[in-house]
């Protein structure tokens, strides 16, 4: 579904002031707020995008010269509530997926209303968090990574089953299979029961007739694991890749999850802004003025670029499939080279006399 125009959401025109863009913003926010009645979420979102861009001069010149392609295509904007646009991501390598998690409040929130107190079955084992550095191309074109942990994996000898081979689980004594003992506490408001995990079985309800010689009836054993790790083209430098049930393993529970935190290099040329690359490129005064083909710097090599006769400082050219790649589809987004002119700073006698004969002849109104 194609984009509608930025200055169209805002209902205002190409011309409008940094003001006048900041009131129609906040008269369309106002009324498609979702947390409003009759709101618009999905109203509020596509407001909130345009305003982000239209408020920066340099996205908005960018925005004015190439449409949306020139912001990041659909990378670009501020979404409404930082949601988050790997969302739904996932594939391959165990089915990993991108997550930014909900810092654990679900368990806070159990703990404080009576949900955290008992767990009934297996537990689940620890999750691993990690982090690697990627370079700037890494990132763009992706990369595949070993990694290597020592973590708790699955008991060689019982398998994870805390018995030792040729015996049984057999029902907890303690709790009697229900995975759970009844304490009482006393408090100001008199005595309270309260049902815990039972201690001896961690929840489970059976013990074995006999815990594994090997592992000690823990079910795990420390050893060192390597994991490939495919890191997708296009990734961003704070993403974090999911790898389910890659972390560390519990006796009689499915495995934890393993989380790759991605740190991204920056580069000495390019600056990237969603699925866009950003880079500046000098050239003389006279070449400005004349026009001239340079070779650009891009992550797929130098690719020609003609600068036209009389180009500014500071104005913007387009390399359309040299961005970055879109996570979810084949497509690239843009390379965008702003030309910096360079005004010379020591002139010869012979260079300073051509130029006041040009300036003389500029105000006698030849050129």
């Amino acid at each position: 579904m194609s984009k509608r125009d930025y200055y169209e959401v805002l209902g205002v025109g190409k011309d409008a002031s940094d003001d006048e863009l900041k009131k129609a913003f906040r008269k369309a926010a106002v009324k498609y707020h979702p947390d409003k009645e009759g709101g618009d979420e999905a109203k509020f979102k596509e407001v909130n995008e345009a305003y982000e861009v239209l408020k920066d001069r340099q996205k908005r010149q960018r925005y004015d010269q190439f449409g949306h392609a020139g912001v990041g295509g659909s990378s670009g904007g501020g979404g409404y509530g930082g949601g988050n646009p790997f969302e739904g991501f996932g594939g391959g390598q165990g089915g990993f997926e991108f997550n930014f998690g909900d810092g654990g409040l679900g368990d806070i929130f159990g703990q404080f209303f009576g949900g955290g107190g008992t767990q009934r079955g297996p537990v689940r084992g620890r999750d691993v968090e990690t982090q690697i550095q990627l370079t700037f191309e890494e990132a763009v074109f992706g990369v595949e990574r070993e990694l290597a942990f020592d973590m708790d994996d699955e008991c060689s000898h019982c398998h994870g089953s805390t018995v030792e081979p040729g015996h049984e689980l057999k029902t907890c004594p303690v709790c009697k299979g229900a995975g759970q003992q009844t304490r009482v506490m006393n408090t100001m408001f008199g005595a309270i029961q309260q049902a815990v995990t039972c201690e001896t079985c961690k929840g489970r309800g059976k013990v074995p007739e006999k815990v594994c010689t090997v592992c000690r009836g823990n079910g795990t054993e420390r050893r060192k694991q390597e994991v490939t790790l495919k890191v997708p083209a296009g990734i961003d430098d704070g993403a974090t890749i999911r790898l389910k049930e890659r972390g560390e393993a519990t006796a009689n529970g499915p495995k934890g999850d393993l989380y790759v935190h991605i740190r991204v290099k920056a580069h000495k040329k390019f600056t990237r802004e969603g699925d866009l690359i950003l880079s500046e490129e000098h050239v003389s005064m006279v070449d400005a003025a004349l026009g001239t083909e340079i070779a650009v710097d891009t992550v797929d090599g130098k690719i020609k670029m003609k600068v036209p006769a009389g180009t500014q400082s500071g104005t913007d050219f387009k390399l359309s499939g040299h961005g970055v790649p879109h996570l979810r589809s084949d497509r690239r987004g843009a390379h965008i080279v702003q030309i910096v002119v360079d005004t010379p700073t020591k002139l010869s006698k012979k260079q300073k006399e051509l130029l006041e004969q040009f300036g003389g002849a500029k105000k006698r109104g030849i050129f």
